[in-house]
């Protein structure tokens, strides 16, 4: 049986691209594309929560998470890396706790290494 893993991360709507001059809505739709293949070929049930960033977020997730029940979670860095979304970020770990109390939250530290970030609890 494949390993479930949820991917959290926020919406290219919810983005504010002027923090992430590096990034594009079209680079980060292409990188949500690429870590959900890569982690498919990995031999991972994978697939993503895409939030707002306000507080409509927390039930987005909680959904997300009663419907799929995966056995670890991802947290992307654009929730945990920006200053402006610690309270998010912890709503989130909170939300995975209350909803999930065994599952595993994993950190990647850039897109490319989400599928270490994945076997590392997996």
């Amino acid at each position: 049986m494949k390993t479930s893993v949820l991917l959290v991360g926020l919406k290219s709507s919810a983005v504010d691209f002027d923090k992430w001059p590096q990034l594009s809505v079209e680079k980060l739709e292409q990188a949500f594309a690429s870590i959900l293949a890569e982690l498919t070929e990995a031999g991972f049930d994978a697939r993503w929560c895409l939030t707002d960033a306000d507080e409509s977020a927390q039930e987005q997730l909680a959904s997300a998470l009663r419907e799929h029940s995966p056995e670890v979670v991802v947290i992307g860095a654009g929730v945990r890396a920006d200053p402006d979304h610690l309270l998010l970020f912890e709503q989130m770990i909170n939300t995975i706790v209350k909803e999930l109390p065994g599952c595993r939250i994993a950190f990647n530290t850039l897109p490319f290494d989400t599928v270490e970030a994945v076997k590392r609890w997996a």
